[in-house]
């Protein structure tokens, strides 16, 4: 399934430090976060859906979210969105992003 969505992000802190790579030594980052949130914009299912068993019950609480997608970016760094519909529009929340060892300890592996 293919369904275009509109890129949100979870809260003004996260906004902030999305920007904030912008002007760091993170332009990586940054630049694959343009890319990913691109794809998202373009295709909400484009990530791997995380069974429901395993959302972490923090994001739970603190978003009230009751689905969530995992998009892979480069070098083992991944970005944690949700997906949700507003009316007639599929809006997709960006919650965080962090490297394979955060992501790892986050979800106990």
């Amino acid at each position: 399934m293919r369904l275009s969505s509109k890129v949100k992000f979870s809260d003004r802190k996260v906004k902030e430090a999305f920007l904030h790579l912008n002007t760091s030594n993170e332009k990586n980052i940054y630049n694959w976060l343009i890319r990913a949130f691109k794809d998202i914009e373009d295709n909400a299912f484009c990530g791997i859906q995380i069974p429901k068993r395993l959302i972490p019950q923090e994001y739970k609480k603190k978003y009230n979210i009751h689905n969530l997608w995992k998009y892979n970016l480069p070098n083992a760094w991944r970005l944690l969105y949700s997906i949700e519909n507003q009316e007639i529009i599929v809006v997709s929340i960006i919650l965080e992003w962090m490297d394979h060892k955060t992501y790892e300890k986050r979800f106990k592996y």
